[in-house]
């Protein structure tokens, strides 16, 4: 008896995701085929033009939006922003630094410090403990 491998495939949606780039900003045959395994470690391991465009101009989704501004995906939905952003307007958005980017980001600089300090604490428990 001869086992199969099958073949490991993803939705577009699950695809972009991955590497980190707006669905809908990606090309129609991307979209609209599944994508293997196989053809995304491809894709991530030598980018055709269209990803290395988005990557470096957008739109991008909101997670790498959130990440290049500095604050959590919470944070840009209270500040007003729910949509794909472009490079150019993350930009922007740095230079006027409005009011709720400022808050944002000291927020997430105070959620980064608590979770640093719970960390040091449960690494110290856990040398008591040994």
């Amino acid at each position: 008896m001869t086992s199969h491998q099958s073949t490991q495939t993803m939705k577009p949606a699950t695809a972009a995701k991955k590497l980190g780039v707006y669905l809908e900003a990606t090309p129609a045959e991307f979209r609209e085929g599944v994508v293997t395994r196989a053809e995304l470690n491809a894709l991530q391991a030598d980018p055709p033009q269209w990803l290395r465009d988005l990557r470096r101009d957008g739109p991008h989704p909101r997670p790498v939006v959130a990440q290049k501004l500095g604050v959590s995906i919470a944070g840009l939905a209270r500040g007003g922003v729910t949509e794909a952003l472009t490079t150019e307007q993350i930009e922007a958005l740095k230079q006027e630094q409005p009011e709720w980017l400022l808050k944002e980001r000291a927020t997430q600089a105070e959620v980064r410090k608590e979770a640093a300090r719970l960390k040091e604490r449960n690494a110290e428990r856990a040398a008591e403990g040994s």
